[in-house]
């Protein structure tokens, strides 16, 4: 791509420079698309990866943010795969409630929160690229939502329990494969393929093409920009070598030591303890392909779903 049109990752202008005021804007952009309304970030709050760590370049990264009404805002991108990901989702949520709430306040200073996560993995079955979650009370006979009676300025109104409870969005990048025609699709194809059509009228892209632009970062920025490139193709392309030699060998393995066994009963159990030991050291090889390219044991473990006493049996 010509450098004087490239448009910089988001990922990296969320932990760079969207967390500066001059740059709001961008992220206003994004709210409005996805939640329906004009809401203006106040402030930018201290959240977990605010802080420079020793994997920075898989260090997960997030914004959290409070509008002029209160209500906070978490945009979260998420770059490789997390087996206890919609955990996490949910704590982060539960702790943005309770660390602005003041110990002593009334429940009604509870602040409703919108969850944004844009993920660039796989994480589960489904057709879409976009899924909005939200919490109602559903009658079980009757089918029926629950409205709850709440007192707003002195007056008694009826409201829906999702007004008050957290939204979550799912963005997954990687299942977005269409020409953009809608608004949400052309963010898609800025957030997977870094490109901004140049006549855009989408609420953030505007201001993300004018701002984000690679040639107005100095050439030290530039030069950090382009190493995290690379070792986000390196992550990839190692994890999914890694793979496919693992599966191989485990089954070659396993036929070899099925086929060793003799025994009708004896091949079947052999071909089965084969594989076993097969994908065992298939795996013990990913690991030593991932640690010598320089992947942290956390992203090791996440990606292929260890805990720390599997790892520790493997190396």
């Amino acid at each position: 791509m010509d450098n004087d049109n490239r448009i910089i990752r988001f990922d990296w202008a969320v932990k760079r420079m969207l967390r500066d005021k001059a740059n709001f804007d961008v992220l206003e952009g994004l709210m409005k698309v996805l939640i329906g309304e004009d809401l203006r970030i106040s402030e930018i709050l201290e959240s977990e990866s605010n802080q420079e760590t020793s994997d920075d370049k898989f260090n997960r990264v997030d914004i959290k943010a409070k509008n002029q009404k209160g209500d906070i805002i978490i945009v979260e991108v998420q770059l490789t795969r997390e087996i206890h990901y919609l955990e996490r989702i949910l704590y982060g949520v539960s702790k943005a409630i309770t660390e602005h709430i003041a110990l002593g306040n009334k429940y009604d200073k509870v602040k409703k929160v919108y969850s944004i996560n844009i993920l660039y993995f796989e994480l589960g079955r489904g057709k879409d690229y976009l899924y909005h979650g939200t919490t109602a009370f559903k009658g079980v006979h009757t089918g029926d939502y629950l409205e709850v009676s709440t007192r707003e300025k002195g007056v008694i109104s009826m409201r829906s329990p999702s007004a008050i409870f957290p939204e979550y969005y799912l963005i997954r990048v990687n299942e977005f494969n269409s020409v953009a025609k809608t608004p949400i699709e052309e963010w898609l194809d800025y957030l997977k393929n870094d490109h901004i059509r140049p006549d855009t009228k989408v609420p953030g892209l505007q201001e993300a093409r004018r701002k984000l632009a690679y040639m107005k970062m100095s050439k030290q920025e530039r030069q950090a920009y382009d190493r995290h490139l690379e070792n986000i193709m390196i992550q990839n392309d190692v994890i999914d070598t890694a793979r496919e030699e693992g599966l191989s060998q485990g089954i070659e393995e396993g036929r070899a030591q099925g086929i060793e066994e003799g025994r009708a009963e004896g091949r079947a159990e052999g071909r089965a303890e084969g594989r076993a030991e097969g994908r065992a050291e298939g795996r013990a090889e990913i690991i030593r392909q991932l640690l010598a390219n320089g992947i942290s044991i956390d992203v090791i473990k996440n990606t292929l779903s260890l805990t720390d006493d599997e790892i520790k049996g493997l190396i």
